[in-house]
């Protein structure tokens, strides 16, 4: 007989799950601001510090990407083995010191090391293994999605944020301001997150040895990774000479920057929202993932083509960021969709290595071009690169729009796993399921709009 109170209490989160998630989006996002923060105002401080050129404050902004690249899987697997908390404090106290450090620093070396030492810091594979940890599998796709939502709020208030504090206490002031967001994302950890009785590998948030190269063979995962790559190589190199014409060519001070960026990026967020939709309700995905990245192309070019126009930058700018956003957002979606469902940590893992080395790239293209050639040339050189993305996704196959969806089925054979992955695939909506045995755990592929969850919840295993 079907348990409908465990069916409704399977739907719904708890306040205790509600909470977690909340915590550990506030942990992901603190980070994630004092990051942004120096984006849109770095290079406008960076003539102040001895031996700087234009270049090596291109290696300055990208080389955290660099760091963090190289150690979050590491740490994300080290915090398998002794533990998620540790880490991820650990992991917040060298990016409070490298921001300490670059707060301190009075050369562009300095300000490299203590941008590189904050890369080092890379907690978000252990975060997110945590939320695992915590969270019922039914519900995990929810909390990765509210982080996903933080990162991305994180990102717009920087934007405005940045130069507001640029204007008061400077560049300096935003590092130390870093280090105390790191150090609050420190207190979240010790006293709002419960500690988890058990830490064990989850599939779909932990990088498997054994499927990495199958990630990096998959021609379509890796449009989508070349994809994340590119826009995050066009976000920083775009970054290294937006805040300079701002101030030098269109005379508008950096501290006041926050006035041009405060409606774009508002308006952006809002425009974005009907383009989402369409893209999950209408299975749009891949024409309005082509869309915005013709539209990033435009935005970069046009501003190769400003003339000491600010009403243009403002377009420009608000093409741009509309863009990026969207981007941000479904090029997960895409990750979601495409790998398989016991095997999305893995390929999460992939993407976001890709992600952090298109900002190393970024910084280094842009700096370089914008020392040696000119500003004009770091767009035109990223409306190429994006233009050959455009040809990347203009190729790629059509997505199948399933969900993925796990469920608790607790301990079984292997040969029970064999049965019930053949009983849950005959439920309407279930498109795939596979059961590893040691995991505990079903892995499936939805089809949301006709899934019987009541059938489906029916076979999760009550929490005691």
């Amino acid at each position: 007989m079907l348990n409908k109170t465990h069916s409704i209490q399977s739907e719904n989160m708890t306040p205790r799950e509600r909470h977690i998630a909340m915590s550990l989006a506030g942990i992901f996002s603190s980070r994630m601001l004092g990051l942004f923060m120096i984006l849109p105002v770095f290079t406008l401080y960076t003539h102040e510090l001895k031996g700087s050129t234009l270049f090596l404050a291109g290696v300055a902004m990208g080389i955290y990407g660099l760091t963090q690249a190289l150690f979050q899987i590491p740490l994300g697997i080290l915090s398998d083995r002794i533990g998620r908390k540790p880490v991820i404090i650990g992991g917040l106290l060298v990016f409070a010191a490298g921001s300490v450090l670059a707060a301190l620093s009075t050369s562009i070396d300095g300000v490299i090391a203590g941008r590189a030492l904050q890369g080092t810091g890379a907690i978000a594979s252990a975060v997110i293994a945590l939320a695992a940890d915590l969270t019922r599998e039914e519900h995990r796709v929810k909390v990765m999605a509210l982080i996903g939502v933080s990162i991305g709020i994180s990102f717009a208030v920087a934007m405005v944020v940045g130069p507001i504090l640029h204007g008061w206490f400077g560049v300096q002031g935003i590092f130390w301001t870093t280090a105390l967001l790191a150090l609050g994302g420190i207190i979240l950890v010790r006293f709002a997150v419960p500690s988890p009785t058990v830490s064990s590998f989850h599939r779909d948030t932990g990088i498997e040895a054994s499927w990495f190269l199958k990630a990096l063979r998959d021609p379509q995962l890796l449009r989508v990774d070349a994809g994340i790559f590119m826009l995050h190589l066009n976000l920083m190199a775009s970054f290294i000479v937006i805040p300079r014409i701002l101030e030098h060519g269109l005379g508008i001070p950096g501290g006041h920057h926050w006035e041009i960026y405060l409606p774009v990026m508002g308006l952006a967020m809002v425009a974005i929202v009907p383009f989402i939709i369409i893209a999950e309700k209408k299975h749009k995905i891949k024409q309005i993932m082509i869309g915005a990245i013709g539209t990033l192309v435009i935005a970069e070019w046009g501003m190769s083509r400003l003339d000491g126009s600010v009403s243009g930058m403002v377009v420009m700018l608000l093409l741009f960021f509309t863009a990026f956003n969207l981007l941000e957002a479904t090029l997960p979606s895409l990750i979601a969709k495409l790998a398989p469902a016991a095997h999305k940590g893995t390929a999460m893992g992939v993407y976001t290595t890709s992600q952090f080395l298109g900002v190393f790239a970024g910084g280094l293209s842009g700096g370089w071009l914008s020392y040696h050639v000119s500003n004009e040339a770091v767009f035109m050189f990223n409306g190429t690169v994006t233009l050959i993305w455009l040809l990347l996704a203009a190729t790629m196959k059509n997505p199948r729009y399933f969900s993925s969806q796990l469920l608790n089925v607790g301990p079984i054979t292997e040969s029970a796993a064999q049965k019930l992955a053949q009983e849950l695939a005959a439920i309407r909506g279930v498109e795939e399921a596979m059961i590893i045995a040691e995991d505990g755990v079903a892995y499936l592929k939805v089809d949301k709009a006709s899934l019987d969850k009541d059938a489906l919840y029916a076979f999760a295993k009550t929490e005691e």
